[in-house]
This record gives C-alpha cells, sequence and structure tokens, in this order.
C-alpha cells in the first residue's frame, strides 16, 4: 500500500487496513480520526471501549503509535440519528422504477447508507435526491433516520440490485417478504480453488465472532442461515476458480463470504473472510454481484423480476459463461 486510501470501510461501521508507509509512527487514535472523519475524542472513546485492535490485540491507549505492515480494524460508532442530506451528485443506476419501490443497481464501492465510516456520499443521499418522498418514511419513524426507504443491505463490496421503498404499503410488504423468506434473491459468486458439488447447501448460524468482533462467523448460538449453491462454471486461470450461482435463504450479515469461507472456498479478493493473495479486483471489491430479485407488487401481487448483469470488472475473471 502506498497511501491512506488503500482501506476498507465495511458497511460503514469496520475500519480495516493495514498500515501504509505513510502513517507509520503516527499515533492510533489520530490514524482512526484521520481516516474516518471522528474527532479526536471519539477516537478515544473507541479505544477506551476496546473496540481498537492491532494485529488482533485489543488497544488500551490512544497515544500508541503505529508501525507500518501492521493490522488495524476498528468497530465504529454508528451515528444511530441525524438527518441525510439529499445529493444530487451521488449516481443512481435505476433498474425498475415503480410508485412504491425502485429496484437500484448498486456499484461497488458504494455504501447504502450513512454511517461512522462514512456520512455523505452514500446510496441514500442520491435516493432522496431523486425520491424526496423517502424521507417521510423515516419522518414517520417507519425507518431509522438515516436509512430512509431501506429494505434490506448489499456490502461495500457488493455490486448488483437490491429494492428500495418509496410509499408505506412499499416499505410493509418488500419487509414482510423479506422477513417471511418469500423474496428471492440470486448472486453471482467467484470462490477460490474448484468446488467439488455440482450442488449444494450450507446450512450453518451465523453470528459475531467472539476472538474478532469486526467478522462474522459459523457460531452454534448464531441466527439460522442457509446458503444454496450451483456450480457454473470451473476455471483454471489465472489460478483455480469456480463460479457459482447462490440463493439466499436468509440474509445475514456477510452471510455467502462466511459460508463459502467455512466450506473452503472464500470469495475471490475478499480481503476479511479470504485469502491475502495478488489481488485482481480493487481492494474494495470482491467477486460477488447480486444478480436477480424476485417478489410481489406491494399493491397487485403481480411477481416482479429485476436483475443486473455483472459488471465489467468481475466480467474480465469470468471463464467462458461472460451471457450470465
Amino acid at each position: 500500500m502506498s497511501g491512506t486510501d488503500d482501506f476498507e470501510v465495511v458497511d460503514a461501521e469496520t475500519l480495516d487496513l493495514v498500515i501504509p508507509a505513510t502513517l507509520d509512527a503516527i499515533r492510533v487514535d489520530r490514524v482512526i480520526s484521520l481516516l474516518t472523519g471522528l474527532s479526536r475524542s471519539e477516537a478515544t472513546e473507541m479505544v477506551a471501549a476496546g473496540a481498537v485492535r492491532v494485529n488482533d490485540r485489543v488497544v488500551t491507549k490512544g497515544s500508541a503509535t503505529l508501525e507500518e505492515g501492521q493490522h488495524l480494524v476498528a468497530v465504529l460508532p454508528v451515528p444511530e440519528s441525524g438527518v441525510v442530506e439529499p445529493d444530487a451528485s451521488v449516481t443512481v443506476d435505476v433498474v425498475l422504477d415503480d410508485e412504491d419501490f425502485a429496484v437500484i443497481n448498486k456499484a461497488a464501492g458504494q455504501v447504502v447508507h450513512p454511517g461512522a465510516g462514512q456520512r455523505t456520499g452514500t446510496l441514500v443521499a442520491g435516493l432522496l435526491a431523486r425520491y424526496p418522498q423517502m424521507q417521510l418514511l423515516s419522518d414517520e419513524g417507519l425507518c431509522e433516520p438515516l436509512r430512509p426507504g431501506i429494505v434490506h443491505r448489499l456490502d461495500k463490496g457488493t455490486s448488483g440490485v437490491l429494492v428500495v421503498a418509496k410509499t408505506v404499503e412499499g416499505l410493509v410488504s418488500l419487509r414482510e417478504q423479506l422477513a417471511s423468506r418469500e423474496m428471492g434473491r440470486t448472486y453471482l459468486g467467484m470462490v477460490e480453488g474448484h468446488v467439488a458439488e455440482e450442488r449444494g447447501v450450507v446450512d450453518a448460524p451465523i453470528g459475531r465472532s467472539t476472538r474478532t468482533p469486526t467478522l462474522m462467523a459459523v457460531r452454534a448460538d448464531g441466527r439460522p442461515a442457509r446458503t444454496g449453491y450451483d456450480v457454473l462454471e470451473r476455471i483454471d486461470k489465472p489460478h483455480a476458480m469456480t463460479l457459482l450461482r447462490l440463493s439466499l435463504d436468509t440474509g445475514r450479515t456477510h452471510q455467502i463470504r462466511v459460508h463459502m469461507a467455512t466450506i473452503g472456498h472464500p470469495v475471490v479478493n475478499d480481503p476479511r473472510y479470504g485469502h491475502r493473495r495478488e489481488r485482481r479486483l480493487p481492494e474494495e471489491r470482491f467477486w460477488l454481484h447480486s444478480r436477480t430479485l424476485r417478489f410481489v407488487h406491494p399493491l397487485t401481487g403481480e411477481e416482479v423480476t429485476a436483475g443486473a448483469a455483472p459488471p465489467d470488472d468481475l466480467v474480465a475473471l469470468m471463464g467462458e459463461r461472460r451471457d450470465l
């Protein structure tokens, strides 16, 4: 890494980076403040709360200096209130526009809603500029203030389709369909190595890791999680990989990433659950794409299907199956 741009804020709630030369010998509280926009006092409070780890050890003093090559992970405080300012400069790629909802093709690297790691430039800011009526959903107490209309999220590094609500009817219906597992969600994912079975299901509960609180892990006391997969293609170059079609029966945080890593096939380029091998995609980008959504229209009851093809950076690593 050559500068302060090479770090990852995961879901606007976690800072995760390997210390570059430019941050060598700088206090940990100053580094956190510099990279997140938090005040020094807020960074100090994070350290006091045990939310900062260096090389998997809890940091006890904000004055501790960092060294090049160390691995810093910090759980950022998530704002519970505030107002999202509409921002028309934020790109919003609309796949399907309806009076009650919109299906959006989220770009990799785009954060869905504000958090401590990113308070401006989020997808929500762009949505409010395009659909100001979404703000009423938060004003009426139906959504958290920083998440008006948000039905479900995608990780920062995941691209593809997600649905947002624009009306009360749309929000209630879509949330119910998500909770009852009636909403169909299909992903494309490239994983490390050759998956032996043509299809399979990973049925393993997921919870917060006790060893590293910023990660999720398979735990006996976790929440139920189930991921189905089908092999689309096995690839040999530039190294052994498998292209999968994945379906979610549940929607836990980092579910696909955790489940694939658990069976020994982490998502390609995943810096948190995978191998830190040679990068073939940007640091914040891993090979995971939300391909299709299927749900029932909140008012008409008709089935709605919407999708987005994988972007060029992912297609470049695909084998023969480039028409998916």
